[in-house]
C-alpha cells in the first residue's frame, strides 16, 4: 500500500476492491454504450430483411403466377387438395404478401400468413417434411431446406414487427397525432 492510501485510511484490500468496482463500472458503462449503438441498427436491419425477403417472396409468387400450370402439376404430384386452387392461392400469398411485407403494410398479419405458407411448404414436400422434423435433432437439415430462409424472415418480422421504416409505423404515428388533436 502506498503512503497516499495510508493517509486516507484505506487498507490495501479496500483499495483493490475500490479499483475492481471502478473497472466493473467502466465495463458496464462501455457495454451499455455498445448496446445502445447496436439498438440503433435494429430498424435498418428490419428494413433490410423486409426489402430483401419481400422481393424474394414477390419474385417467387410472380414465378408461380406466370407458370401456374407447372405449379399445379407439382402440387398434383404432392397429392395436395384442389391443386390448381392451392397453387393460385400460394402464388397470390407470396406475390401480394411479398409486396405488403416489403412496404411494411399490415406487417405482422402479412408475416403470419407468409409464415404459415412457408410452414405448409415444409410440411407438404416429403423431403422438407423430414427436414422440418429435424428442427432439434439435426438442425442443419432444417435450416438447409429451401423454405427455411423465407420461414425465418417471416418469423422475425412477425415477432419483432416491421420497424420504424414501414407503412404500419406511419399509419400508427398519424393515428396517434389525430387522436391528440
Amino acid at each position: 500500500m502506498n503512503v497516499r492510501n495510508e493517509r486516507r485510511g484505506i487498507s490495501g484490500v479496500q483499495y483493490h476492491l475500490y479499483k475492481e468496482r471502478n473497472v466493473m463500472q467502466s465495463m458496464v458503462a462501455l457495454y451499455t454504450r455498445v448496446c445502445g449503438l447496436l439498438d440503433r441498427l435494429r430498424n435498418p436491419l428490419l428494413l433490410a430483411i423486409r426489402l430483401y425477403w419481400g422481393w424474394q417472396f414477390m419474385q417467387d409468387g410472380w414465378g408461380k403466377l406466370t407458370h401456374l400450370d407447372k405449379v399445379t402439376e407439382f402440387f398434383t404430384s404432392l397429392n395436395l387438395p384442389s391443386p390448381h386452387t392451392t397453387a393460385l392461392l400460394c402464388a397470390s400469398v407470396e406475390f401480394f404478401g411479398g409486396i405488403f411485407f416489403t412496404f411494411g403494410i399490415l406487417a405482422r398479419l402479412t408475416s403470419l400468413v407468409l409464415f404459415v405458407n412457408m410452414t405448409m411448404a415444409y410440411l407438404s414436400v416429403p423431403d422438407d417434411r423430414i427436414n422440418f422434423s429435424h428442427i432439434l435433432s439435426k438442425p442443419e437439415d432444417f435450416y438447409g431446406a429451401s423454405p427455411y430462409t423465407y420461414w425465418f424472415a417471416a418469423l422475425l418480422i412477425l415477432i419483432l414487427g416491421p420497424g420504424f421504416f414501414a407503412v404500419d409505423t406511419l399509419v400508427k404515428r398519424r393515428a396517434a397525432g389525430n387522436s391528440k388533436g
